[in-house]
């Protein structure tokens, strides 16, 4: 079965956008189904994420996946601040780089460790030591997992989210050609969005 990580992120838009990116994950869960595409959050640890981790899996995968890569747009009300005249929020849709693809990332120089999951996620929290935490050596980067049921998989988890530290850290410090390939994450394409959603259950407005 083809597995694809998307990752959803902010940029560095206000709470506005962060509430989008859960939103939209949702969004993405929905039409999934209606496709036999499986959708799931894979770090659902905060009410506002400014980003998240999203697997996409079935065979329809990777056309479900390219329809949704790039801007997307949300058209409605602030949910936090009614008098707010903005009505037009903005998130980056991409694929998440694999641990394999950062070149500065090596499981070598990664130290794990293992600790017990703590508030909610399921019947698994509390009663095993699944969750873990990866700490990267050289750089000091820290990334912890606690999500998923099995210690195997957090662990897989948690070397991804160091994949996205070290990758957005090396793309910061880079040239200007690299800063431009990540701009999903800091500078949205607000102009071209790829897809377009409206209103607080997120209808997909339709191109003509």
């Amino acid at each position: 079965m083809t597995e694809i990580i998307l990752h959803i992120s902010s940029g560095k838009g206000p709470d506005e956008c962060c509430w989008v990116v859960t939103k939209l994950a949702q969004a993405f869960t929905r039409e999934g189904a209606e496709q036999g595409v499986t959708c799931d959050v894979l770090d659902a640890g905060e009410a506002l994420p400014a980003s998240l981790l999203l697997s996409v899996s079935g065979e329809a995968a990777p056309a479900f996946v390219r329809e949704r890569i790039g801007t997307i747009q949300w058209v409605g009300d602030s949910p936090f601040r009614p008098l707010h005249k903005r009505r037009n929020w903005f998130v980056g849709v991409a694929l998440a780089p694999s641990p394999q693809s950062v070149p500065d990332l090596r499981e070598s120089d990664i130290t794990f460790s293992t600790m017990r999951a703590s508030g909610p996620g399921g019947q698994h929290v509390n009663k095993t030591d699944s969750a873990v935490r990866a700490v990267h050596r050289p750089t000091g980067l820290v990334a912890t997992a606690q999500e998923q049921r099995s210690q195997h998989a957090n662990r897989k988890l948690a070397t991804l989210k160091l994949a996205l530290m070290l990758e957005e850290r090396r793309v910061e410090a880079g040239g200007q050609a690299r800063r431009d390939q990540w701009s999903a994450h800091q500078a949205l394409e607000r102009g071209n969005p790829v897809r377009t959603y409206i209103g607080p259950h997120f209808k997909l407005k339709v191109a003509k």
